[in-house]
């Protein structure tokens, strides 16, 4: 039985059709992708199903008591207030419980049954939100997206914007709605956190209806592809890479339609000019008929396979590159960064770059990828070691949030003042960038940050780069911009240095990748081989944790007898003996129990952190997390016993 069923829905904007007659359902169990390029109504469509968008026809139906929850991109629609551990609708009702329980105590018997029943009604919903465990589940989904360390009692208004995006990602997961939304759940992920949420999303035992450029995660999460492409929806079974060859086939099985259908309608105009010469005129008419509909289904047949609106296509240059594929044009000699606060980002990197290598940089977020990309194009000072540049080389930079000098310039004329393109050229560049038409009249200030970084990406590559600085390039772009963009850098015969958290970018075209584990950073052959050996770093650097932990409470149990040895309580009271036996029976035998406990909870740890990988479910996860808070408090609860 469908969750949620969308009807025939259609809807415009300013004269131009979104959605036409659009159809699907979405049944429980569903993990379906919406793909499409930027502005096909993607988001429009999520908002229909949110009840916040009315259709200009058709209806969009939530079957029985079905509950959708909505994650947005937009930062203005997002609930970033209260607590970090309890939901506002929670919080509500522990107040009117405790203000029920207050009463209670306080009550006569005539008031008690109608104050017992509310009581009950009360902690029933409570219960049934999941209150009495919502903040284990709530840290743990919080750790699996990558808020570690931080200060439970904040406000999350005071948090920054991707963290308040994963904060809200967190509280739609612990809501556990029948069926989640999500429009672009991984902007703000580090590779980490992304995987979790695979995890996660592949083992949610309601609906997902997502909306993601990242083709790695949608092969990795859903069981279902539907494409937004000319007004219309079509569902294809299967992943991304399922998708892909079902397209493949459908759009060759097409060109073979639409060339018999050419060939038909050529013999047809050719009967028709006979029979025009032979005076048959009756037959004449008859066959322009014939031609007339073959020409309207051929044109229909085209239709499905016309590209959009925003397709870029371009290759990038320099097209030709002389002397040597292996002249060095940059050396990093043992470079680190430390900040005057003493944070160590990195230390005694070395590496170099030749004129055909494809380096990205990966990690976590916060690791330094950017800040290393920042010290090697000179922006960063205080650092050690040293960087060499070749003098000759030409050096392009495009980083997450592009710049514009003139934001009052349009278009076309950015891209003139910074090429020696004429107009026509210059029209037909950006044509190739997705700026059609009109389109490059509009000044670069009302832009969207998907149309700015192809903007900025075209006058880069105009200057005919040797030597490519790339921070997140693919951010902004839809799946069919990536896929243009890959192969061109694939080909380039430049070199290039990237930092990204797109795997399927990185996996297309890196040729090394500079790793980073703490401060240390190593080069390897590939993304793969970078991903086995940071979960084994990460592995190791918790086991480090948890035995510091243990050295640490240890030696303060020591330093405690020595004190206690060295001061010896005075006028000690009078003590019940037989009370003192007592308790220090149950003391030794809560101390064994904490000790049998301790060590199964470290044992089933180390076998869960030799488990972790992309196919690790998020239970595995939240047990991962429950267990090490269980381990905190039997350490604390087993020194205190140990020191008494």
């Amino acid at each position: 039985m469908p969750l949620i069923s969308v009807n025939k829905v259609s809807k415009s904007y300013h004269a131009r059709l979104l959605l036409d007659q659009v159809s699907f359902s979405v049944d429980r169990g569903d993990k379906i992708a919406l793909i499409g390029n930027n502005g096909t109504g993607k988001s429009t469509l999520f908002k229909m199903i949110q009840g916040k968008v009315s259709p200009d026809e058709g209806e969009v139906l939530h079957h029985g008591t079905a509950i959708a929850g909505y994650l947005t991109q937009n930062m203005d629609e997002l609930d970033v207030s209260g607590n970090l551990l309890i939901s506002e609708e929670l919080q509500t009702l522990e107040d009117k419980m405790r203000e029920a329980e207050y009463r209670l105590g306080n009550a006569d018997d005539a008031q008690s049954q109608s104050l017992l029943r509310t009581y009950e009604q009360l902690t029933s919903r409570f219960e049934a939100l999941g209150g009495y465990d919502y903040e284990p589940r709530m840290k743990a989904a919080l750790a699996g997206l990558g808020l570690t360390d931080i200060d439970w009692t904040r406000d999350i208004s005071t948090f920054s914007g991707g963290e308040k995006m994963r904060i809200c990602l967190a509280r739609l997961i612990v809501s556990r709605p029948d069926i989640l939304l999500l429009d672009e759940p991984t902007n703000h992920l580090d590779t980490d956190a992304m995987e979790w949420l695979e995890g996660f999303i592949r083992s949610y035992g309601g609906a997902v209806l997502l909306i993601s450029h990242d083709r790695y995660f949608i092969d990795h999460t859903v069981n279902k592809v539907f494409e937004l492409e000319n007004s219309h929806i079509t569902a294809y079974r299967g992943n991304y890479t399922d998708y892909k060859e079902q397209k493949q086939r459908f759009l060759e099985d097409q060109r073979q339609v639409i060339a018999n259908l050419e060939r038909e309608l050529a013999r047809q105009e050719g009967v028709t000019q006979t029979m025009l010469s032979h005076r048959n005129i009756s037959g004449y008419h008859a066959r322009e008929k014939v031609v007339e509909k073959l020409s309207d289904r051929l044109a229909a047949e085209r239709a499905k396979i016309a590209g959009g609106p925003m397709r870029m296509s371009f290759k990038l240059m320099p097209e030709v590159r002389a002397g040597d594929p292996d002249k060095k044009l940059l050396e990093a000699r043992a470079i680190g960064k430390t900040f005057s606060d003493g944070k160590e980002l990195f230390k005694n990197v070395s590496f170099e770059i030749k004129a055909s290598d494809k380096l990205f940089l990966v990690g976590p977020n916060g690791c330094g990828k950017t800040t290393m990309l920042s010290l090697l194009l000179g922006k960063v000072d205080d650092f050690d070691g040293d960087v060499l540049v070749s003098g000759s080389s030409q050096i392009g930079y495009m980083g997450q949030f592009v710049p514009f000098e003139d934001e009052t310039r349009t278009i076309l004329d950015e891209l003139m003042i910074r090429s020696e393109l004429g107009e026509t050229p210059a029209r037909n560049l950006l044509a190739r960038f997705g700026f059609r038409d009109i389109d490059v009249y509009k000044e670069i200030s009302v832009l969207s940050g998907g149309e700015r970084s192809r903007l900025y990406l075209c006058c880069l590559l105009e200057e005919k780069p040797e030597l490519l600085f790339l921070d997140e390039p693919t951010n902004h772009l839809d799946i069919e911009s990536r896929e243009v963009l890959e192969d061109a850098l694939a080909d380039y015969n430049g070199a290039i240095l990237a930092v990204s958290h797109d795997r399927y970018f990185i996996e297309k075209c890196t040729s090394k990748i500079l790793g980073f584990f703490g401060p240390k950073v190593e080069i390897l052959d590939s993304y793969e081989q970078y991903r086995k050996k940071y979960k084994a770093f990460v592995a190791q650097t918790e086991e480090e944790r948890a035995r510091l932990l243990s050295a640490q409470r240890q030696e303060e149990k020591l330093k405690k007898a020595e004190q206690d040895a060295l001061n010896p309580k005075k006028d000690k009271p009078t003590v019940n003996r037989a009370q003192e036996r007592k308790e220090n029976a149950r003391r030794m035998e809560r101390t064994r129990f904490l000790e049998k406990r301790i060590a199964e909870l470290e044992e089933e740890q180390k076998t869960l952190e030799a488990s972790f990988g992309p196919s690790t479910s998020p239970e595995d996860y939240q047990k991962y997390a429950a267990n090490s808070e269980e381990l905190e408090n039997l350490y604390s609860e087993y020194m205190e016993l140990e020191s008494n």
